[in-house]
Order: C-alpha cells, then structure tokens, then sequence
C-alpha cells in the first residue's frame, strides 16, 4: 500500500469520506407495502451452526420452515455480547454511542413504533435497566436481567422441590407489565421460562385480535444461554446422540452447510479450538457426561423452536399471518463461560446450574473460530433469518453484509414512521443502521462503508472485505474476508499501512461515540 492515506483506501474499497463519521437516518422511506405486524424472535447464546437450516442436527422445524419461506443471511452480526446487542438492537445506535444499559441517548423501536399506530408487546429477556413499558412497550413479561434458572427464577424453592440452581446469591429483576419482582418464584411447578415467554404472548395476541392496529410482538429468548435445563422428554430425544463427540458433530454440521449452500466450500472450517481437547481423549465417564450437556443444551433449543411455533399458530388462527414480517437472530455466538455452580448435580433440574462450557461451544461456532465476547466470526456472526409473505421470496440465501444496527431503521421504513430528534428529555442521537428493506426485496443494497465492534478488550472493524480483529493485549489481526470467513491467514505483516488506517478509523470511531 506504500504512504496509501485512509482516504485512499476508502476510495479502492469503493467507501467514501462519510464512513469517517457515524451516519444518520432522518427520516423513514415511503413504502409500497401496508404497514405489516412485526414479529422479532433473539436466541440468547446461539451458535451459528445451531439450528437445522443453517446445518445443525438439532430438531428446529418452526425455523427451518421460515427460512425456506423466507430469506438467510451468511453474513449478519451483532455485539458478540447479551446487553451491549440488546441496546444495539433496541436502537439502531451502537452501544457505545447510546448508552449500553440505560439507552439514555436512544430511542427503542417501541417508542418510535407506538405513535406510527402499532400495539407493541414484549415476552422475554430484557437486559437493560429502564423496564420496557417505560420506553414504548404497551404490555411486558419477562425476565429484566441477564440469566435466570429457567424452572424457577426466584431465591426460594416450591413446596417439595429443591432450592433453585443459581449463579449468584442476589435475586434476578423478573417484571410483570411496569412491575420489577426481584426473586420471582412462580406457583406453578409446570413452570419453564421459554413456554411462559410464549403463553404470554399468545395470550396477548388473543386479547388484541381484534385490532385494526398492526402489532409489534417482540420476543427475546433466554434459551440456549446456561443455566443448562429442559425438559426430560426433549433431553431424551438427544440422549446418546453426542456420544460421537464435538470433533465429528464439527465435521458433520461444516459438510451441511456447504450441502445446504449456507457455506462456500473455499473456505476452510476453523481447527478445533486450543482450550478444548480432542474428543478421543475422553474417558467413558467424561464422554458420557459431555453428552448429556450436548443433549439437555440441544432440548433447550428444541424446545424454544416448539414455543416459536405455538406463537406461529396463533398468528395464524388470528388472521394476521399473510401480512406479518418475521426476523430471527441471535445475540452473539456460542458461549465459553463456565460458571459451573453444582458440578455434583448433573445438568437439566432446577437444581442445577451447569453450563455448555468452550468445547460445544466450539462446535456450535461451526465453521467459525472463537466464541461469545470476543469479536471473531464466531462470536460476532450468527443467524438472520427475515420472512415475509409477498415480499421475501422463499428459500433466498443472501451474502450481503447486514448488522442489528439495521433493525430499527428496517422497522421504521416498512411502518412509514420517522425518527424524532428528542424525546421526553432525551436529545438523541442519530441512527447508524440501514434499512434492510431493499435485501428482502432482493435487491443489492448500498451497504455499510464500515462497521464496528468493542466489547470489553475485544475490538474489530470491518470496511468492505477487510476486517480487523483484536482480543486484549494482543496484536490487531488483519483478515480478507472475501478469501478467509473462517480467519485463519493473519495478514497483516503484509499489510501494515493497512492496519495503521483501520485501527486509526476504529480510534476515530471510539471517540465519535463518546460525545
């Protein structure tokens, strides 16, 4: 590249001088389509290699049968972390420029959505600290924290049960409408965080039938992150079935992508990650416990997919289908973390607390290095997937560049709503995202000129094909993505002008978000 300017470079990846800046989005575009019902589904530490249409043996049919009516992404990211994505998502702004757990410098869907004449619901996680019926959701249940045992959120145990598995000894927020309950503990020993997001918003989508209103439903998952529990009859289903270990279920997910056309065979899978052993290392013991983690984690998805078609079935019976857009995605990439609170109580009851640990993860990461927090492919590329009947056309695989940042300017375009300069004594500050509306019609999209990534000491920046990596106290890697998605040729010895521009555009960046 020799004394190449940034300028420069922005100009031979086709990018121009605006990429320098945060960009704006004023006001939403006219649409040719009535204002739709929306429907957005998050996974909470799901891996891209998960759910079935995007290679996973994992029984998933609700989401297999939306992405062949519909449209996937192979390139969508997020925050590679639970509530710096939410904020991300919620606003169209990234985090860092918001305001991560307050959004003090942001709008929510929800709030610009309201006054454009839509019923806005929410069952599920919500991980930032304004309750959500405070910033423009009508009706909320759900979990307003950032994990909790799925059998029982409280402190306390039932009547006849053990006391709850739990990462930490202070309450987790639950909230019922703009009520915080800290140690929520329900009656019902039937009780399991994932159908209870679905039965309430089924219950809501009875109660509101009758509107002429277009509804936004909102519904954030819990499942798959760790606590590992579910339900004994889903872990049966898979049983035995990992007992092949994670280096095979590797093999077998990668061949599957290339087989569904989710992956280019030009790229090489990732080898097996340095913290976790070779599955043949095992003893008989450890692979059978490794296979009932791999079991209960596969049930808790199983059984989010049979909760995501319960809702599906409601919207149905109501009427309301033909003219609702779907969008599922994830928060970040499989999770690593081991907070392995009753290691003597195998995984699945509520006493438990057990989580999938980095060698699933690994494999759930498939074909992708690294994992959640970290802003490699594998914790920062996970699965979109957008259905819309009369619009998307069905079985649609799209490598266009998209990011959660896209949402709220997406949503905005297809109510017709605009964004406000201030609302209540908030002076806001303008979106980052792009409206994805011209990929689901199928059209090539002018896209981002850059992207960027910071969480913790994980920082990245992507500008065009080019995407720079970093993780703590190591050097910035360089990656063409374009030749390497898997990130395993680090170039960037042979292009130190290029990564001088790109860290300098990540500085640039950094501190835009601050004012």
């Amino acid at each position: 590249m020799g004394n190449q300017t940034r300028r420069d470079f922005l100009k031979t990846l086709g990018l121009g001088a605006a990429s320098l800046a945060l960009p704006g989005y004023l006001k939403a575009a006219e649409s040719s389509v009535s204002a739709p019902n929306i429907i957005l589904i998050m996974a909470d530490d799901l891996g891209y290699s998960d759910i079935g249409c995007y290679g996973g043996e994992i029984r998933t049919p609700n989401l297999d049968a939306l992405a062949a009516g519909g449209m996937r992404f192979t390139q969508f990211y997020n925050c590679a972390k639970c509530s710096p994505t939410r904020a991300t998502l919620l606003t169209g702004q990234y985090d860092q420029a918001v305001g991560q757990k307050n959004m003090e410098h942001g709008v929510t869907f929800a709030e610009v959505l309201r006054p454009a004449g839509y019923r806005t619901i929410i069952s599920g996680k919500w991980h930032q600290q304004p309750l959500p019926t405070t910033r423009g959701f009508d009706r909320y249940y759900g979990l307003a924290d950032g994990c909790c045992n799925y059998w029982n959120p409280g402190i306390k145990a039932r009547p006849g049960e053990p006391k709850p598995g739990r990462k930490r000894a202070e309450p987790r927020r639950w909230a019922i409408e703009g009520k915080a309950i800290m140690g929520y503990t329900p009656e019902d020993k039937n009780f399991y965080t994932t159908d209870a997001f679905a039965d309430y918003a089924i219950a809501r989508l009875e109660e509101y039938k009758r509107e002429t209103k277009p509804f936004l439903l909102y519904l954030p998952q819990t499942a798959p992150h760790y606590p590992l529990h579910a339900w004994p009859e889903d872990i049966a289903r898979y049983r035995g079935k990992y007992k092949t270990g994670w280096d095979k279920l590797r093999r077998q997910r990668y061949k599957r992508q290339i087989e569904i056309g989710m992956f280019d065979p030009k790229y090489e899978m990732s080898p097996r990650d340095e913290r976790v052993p070779s599955w043949d290392s095992l003893s008989a013991s450890e692979k059978d416990q490794a296979d009932l983690k791999m079991a209960v984690y596969a049930a808790m998805i199983d059984r989010m997919d049979q909760a995501i078609g319960r809702v599906f079935a409601k919207v149905k019976e109501i009427g309301k289908w033909k003219n609702t857009l779907i969008l599922f995605l994830a928060d970040n990439g499989g999770c690593p973390e081991t907070p392995d609170k009753t290691p003597d109580i195998p995984p699945g009851p509520v006493e438990s607390y057990r989580p999938i640990g980095p060698e699933w993860a690994n494999a759930s990461n498939t074909p992708y290095r690294k994992y959640k927090s970290t802003d490699y492919e594998g914790g920062n590329c996970t699965p979109f997937i957008a259905y819309w009947p009369g619009v998307i056309k069905p079985g649609t695989i799209t490598g266009q560049v998209g990011h959660i940042i896209d949402i709220m300017p997406t949503f905005m375009e297809v109510a017709g709503a605009e964004y406000p300069g201030r609302i209540d004594s908030r002076k806001l500050k303008p979106l980052a995202g792009k409206s994805l509306l011209p990929i689901f019609r199928g059209k090539q999209r002018l896209g981002h000129d850059v992207l960027y990534w910071q969480y913790g000491k994980a920082k990245a920046v992507r500008a065009g094909n080019w995407k720079l990596v970093r993780l703590g106290n190591a050097d910035w890697e360089l990656y063409d993505l374009d030749k390497d998605r898997t990130e395993l040729n680090n170039l960037a010895s042979q292009h130190p002008q290029k990564v001088k521009i790109m860290t300098g555009m990540w500085e640039d960046w950094r501190e835009k978000c601050r004012k």
